[in-house]
């Protein structure tokens, strides 16, 4: 992890699409200014792991459904080839 010292009003580029700068520095709390792309998602960390899990589940909610699918399509497959 680079670990940096700015100032309010200072600030660092990662690559040339994006731009931080401290905006302000009020006791424990820092606002900090993010330009990006348009169209480039920035979420607070705790929600961007909200949308990580809730993808995980969705995910496996997705495989089950289609194992269900799949086993059903066999089960037809072999009654149809039993006719």
């Amino acid at each position: 992890m680079l670990i940096l010292t700015r100032r309010p009003g200072e600030g660092f580029r990662i690559r040339d699409e994006i731009k931080i700068t401290i905006v302000e520095v009020k006791g424990k709390q820092v606002r900090v200014g993010i330009s990006t792309p348009q169209g480039f998602p920035v979420y607070r960390e705790e929600i961007y792991n909200l949308i990580v899990n809730q993808n995980k589940i969705a995910l496996e909610n997705n495989v089950e459904n289609v194992n269900c699918a799949v086993k059903a399509l066999q089960k037809e497959k072999v009654v149809k080839d039993e006719d």
